[in-house]
């Protein structure tokens, strides 16, 4: 049951919290209008839209971005003041240890957690949604045809390859799809191109050969058109720009795992980003720990010296979550590592400064 000085430590750490995030978005939004002005006069994107679309859409997304940055400087600054005030003197003083005063602090922490979990899993790729769809529009192009050559396989034994596409006539050449059965080949359709239908949603394969084939019996078939459904989506022939953000956790993991099936070696990036939703939520408590352990104690320069100590710690553990995710994407680390390691690191961290606590 929380006493009064858990409900005082713990509404002080939620009040600095909001305030200061919401002095952040603020200015966010303003700097952000003020760089894309521009761009919304030019492609005249409507008042509404702006506000509604994605400025109304933006505030989550940007929250979460800065959830686990703001809650450590919330908690150095609140921390600081208190122990300016000798008010933690006072609390330690009346019989109570430290490691009951950190109580209330891991109440509120926990509640950020799983607040930003719930943003970055479930709300933020919905509302996502509204502001890429109005970023693609008025703002910048979202989606680019893949380079040459596409290599898919779009179901069990069944692989497709495309030497080139174009989006925008959803247009695709030199088109060939291939079956196996216990890695033999048993059919094989090979077009000049391949056109999506928009209204059917239906593929028109053009100047198509079919070959079916049974042991040393071929049979083939050559037509100049045919309309035909394929486990073949246009997403498959084009990337979109960080499309995960439009994914909630199990949107997440199947896009994952079909990914993996058609081989597509961009895979690494989703897997990163799946960790990442996981791994910052933890980071909010282990921040929230370091942050405390670093500005309970009253030192001469006071809440100067432990916002700069802790600025330094939060601008180290994103520049070392940065790192570990470049390595991920592009090298060999595994993506779970890549997004836990730094929270590992920090909580060892944590761990020390804790035990190091005044009394």
């Amino acid at each position: 049951m929380m006493k009064l000085i858990d409900w005082y430590i713990f509404k002080k750490f939620l009040g600095t919290f909001v305030y200061a995030i919401s002095l952040l978005i603020i200015i966010v939004i303003i700097f952000d209008i003020s760089e894309n002005i521009e761009d919304f006069l030019k492609n005249n994107a409507p008042v509404k839209a702006i506000i509604f679309d994605y400025y109304l859409n933006f505030i989550p997304y940007f929250i979460n971005l800065f959830v686990y940055l703001f809650t450590f400087i919330s908690v150095i600054f609140f921390t600081s003041k208190m122990a300016g005030n000798t008010e933690i003197i006072a609390i330690l003083s009346s019989g109570v240890s430290f490691k009951r005063m950190l109580r209330p602090y891991l109440m509120a922490s926990i509640l950020l957690a799983v607040f930003s979990a719930y943003l970055g899993n479930f709300l933020i790729p919905r509302t996502n949604e509204l502001r890429r769809d109005f970023k693609n529009k008025y703002m910048e192009v979202l989606t680019k045809d893949r380079n040459r050559n596409i290599h898919l396989q779009i179901e069990k034994g069944v692989f497709v390859y495309v030497e080139s596409y174009n989006n925008a006539q959803q247009v695709g050449y030199r088109f060939t799809l291939e079956k196996y059965a216990d890695q033999t080949l048993t059919y094989k359709l090979s077009a000049d191109r391949i056109e999506r239908d928009k209204a059917d949603s239906l593929w028109q394969i053009i100047g198509f050969v079919e070959r079916f084939i049974n042991g040393e019996k071929e049979h083939i078939i050559r037509g100049a058109k045919k309309d035909t459904i394929l486990p073949l989506k246009t997403t498959d022939l084009y990337e979109i720009k960080e499309d995960f953000e439009v994914m909630n956790f199990w949107e997440l993991r199947e896009h994952i795992a079909d990914e993996k099936q058609k081989g597509n070696d961009n895979v690494k990036l989703y897997e990163v980003e799946m960790n990442k939703r996981l791994a910052s939520p933890a980071a909010i408590l282990i921040l929230t720990f370091i942050g405390v352990a670093l500005s309970s104690r009253k030192v001469r320069g006071g809440i100067g010296v432990h916002l700069g100590a802790g600025i330094a710690i939060t601008f180290s553990y994103i520049l070392f979550m940065q790192v570990s995710t470049v390595f991920a994407t592009y090298g060999d680390l595994s993506p779970f590592l890549a997004a836990w390691i730094p929270n590992l690191f920090f909580a060892v961290i944590g761990i020390y400064l804790v035990t190091q606590a005044p009394k």
